[in-house]
């Protein structure tokens, strides 16, 4: 199973955020989902966790 990562460098945000999660996609989109809503002020719904997931890529072999 190909690991997901999801890297806040990719998106603009106040913080200048560089927080990357990698693991197994579930993994990903609970952890992402939760370092947004408590983070990132965003509020957890059932769209948010579709963008994370939608926003995914595999993780580079070797990183």
């Amino acid at each position: 199973m190909t690991r997901k990562v999801a890297d806040c460098r990719n998106f603009p945000s106040e913080t200048d955020c560089t927080l990357s999660i990698s693991g197994e996609e579930e993994e990903v989109v609970r952890a992402a989902g939760e370092h947004a809503v408590s983070v990132h002020r965003h509020q957890d719904s059932p769209e948010l966790r579709q963008q994370i997931r939608a926003s995914l890529e595999d993780e580079q072999a070797g990183a």
